[in-house]
């Protein structure tokens, strides 16, 4: 019997690679015109950059990196959205609160935040009714998920998060067909549903996030009928990648542009190494982020920009969420972030990799820079304690190691000291 033919969410999904990245940096240019003539924040950081020079990567790379810690520095400066709000406040929708404290804003018109693609790739319908158990409080991930589910024509319910026995009674009276929220709060609510007597086994399909779904939960879910799919976005981005049913990583949204660079700084990494997601919107003009440093660790799939996902898909995929970015670690007082020690490795062409292990005990650290060179002498070494000097404020110790043998993580600070 053939299978089903895959169903795709529009037409983008499926173009030629080389079609996709002349339209993806067709509309980097006007999006970074947009944001120096409309957004304060990108108008100073941007001033001497002419937009229409940036039509290629390597061109992106030269811009700077905005991470959470500049955004939260400057809506403390420009309440609330720290000028990289091109669209003003009155003719938003809403503003909502992620910890840090972060603001983000939500602007008019459907799916804002472009969920809807995710939900279809997870099997979402017109019709379905979506049983809804993100957080409509402070956070946006409520109206994410709303949003996202309206443009495919479901309805939703808004159940939020808690109220444990009370969601199952609602789980067990409507019995919706489709689930949004975190994975683990799916499973707790059949578990309990069985202990109650009250079957919440309408769910067939789930699109999770908001937290890891590791191989034994999603067989589980597999195992009470619920087919389950993760998606990758933030609450400043929207949607950043989702998983298909073709599996072979997560396919990045046609609505943004990812980048992933070294931890902490802005360099690209090669295809397949770990490092930061810095991703571009592109079509929103509300809030037109460039190269924003989402903090999360991942790598592009190898290869995956000439091959297409077996679902079909053609566009770049993620392997995942592999941890966070930021590692910065206080070394006798100072703090050494992970873009430093790029500043260190850029020194010497002799580098091919480093991490910076931090040892002993708290007020007794031992910071050493293990590198993997193409020559080992005592020049080089002395050349890098030198720049580990110069660059980081601190002496710093340096240890050769074998060529392939750092771990391809994407941590480029370890922190290995004793606490006890």
């Amino acid at each position: 019997m053939a299978a089903d033919p895959v169903e795709y969410f529009d037409a983008l999904e499926t173009r030629n690679p080389a079609e996709r990245e002349a339209a993806l940096f067709a509309a980097l240019v006007r999006q970074i015109a947009h944001a120096q003539s409309h957004a304060a924040y990108f108008a100073e950081i941007l001033c001497d950059i002419d937009a229409r020079d940036i039509t290629s990567r390597a061109a992106l790379a030269t811009l700077p990196v905005t991470r959470k810690s500049e955004m939260t520095m400057q809506q403390r400066i420009a309440p609330p959205l720290g000028g990289l709000n091109a669209t003003p406040l009155r003719d938003l929708r809403h503003v909502f609160q992620s910890p840090g404290p972060i603001h983000e804003p939500d602007g008019h018109g459907p799916d804002w935040w472009r969920t809807a693609r995710a939900m279809f790739a997870a099997g979402f319908r017109e019709g379905d009714l979506v049983y809804n158990t993100f957080s409509y409080h402070f956070t946006p991930a409520g109206m994410m998920m709303e949003s996202g589910a309206h443009r495919l024509g479901c309805c939703v319910f808004p159940a939020g998060v808690g109220q444990t026995e009370s969601q199952v009674q609602a789980l067990a009276n409507l019995q919706p067909s489709a689930y949004a929220g975190t994975p683990s709060f799916l499973k707790l609510l059949i578990e309990r549903g069985e202990e109650m007597g009250m079957a919440c086994s309408s769910i067939s399909k789930a699109l999770v996030s908001g937290e890891a779904c590791p191989p034994a939960l999603r067989a589980w879910l597999q195992d009470h009928g619920i087919t389950a799919r993760q998606m990758y976005g933030t609450a400043d981005l929207g949607l950043i990648a989702y998983e298909t049913a073709g599996g072979d990583g997560w396919v990045v949204d046609e609505g943004v542009l990812v980048e992933i660079v070294e931890p902490g700084g802005t360099e690209p990494m090669p295809e397949g190494e770990v490092g930061e997601v810095v991703v571009t919107v592109l079509g929103n003009s509300d809030y037109p982020l460039i190269r924003f440093g989402t903090g999360d660790l991942s790598a592009i799939v190898a290869d995956s920009s000439h091959r297409a996902s077996p679902c079909g898909r053609t566009n770049i995929r993620l392997k995942g969420w592999l941890g966070r970015a930021d590692q910065a670690t206080k070394v006798k007082g100072m703090f050494v972030h992970p873009g430093q020690v790029g500043d260190v490795v850029r020194r010497h062409a002799e580098i091919r990799a480093a991490r910076l292990i931090v040892t002993g005990t708290v007020g007794a650290d031992v910071m050493t820079l293990h590198c993997d060179v193409t020559r080992e002498d005592e020049a080089l070494a002395a050349a890098i304690r030198e720049s580990m000097r110069e660059v980081l404020r601190l002496r710093g110790e340096v240890r050769f190691v074998p060529a392939g043998s750092l771990p391809q993580d994407g941590k480029v600070i370890e922190d290995a000291r004793s606490y006890d």
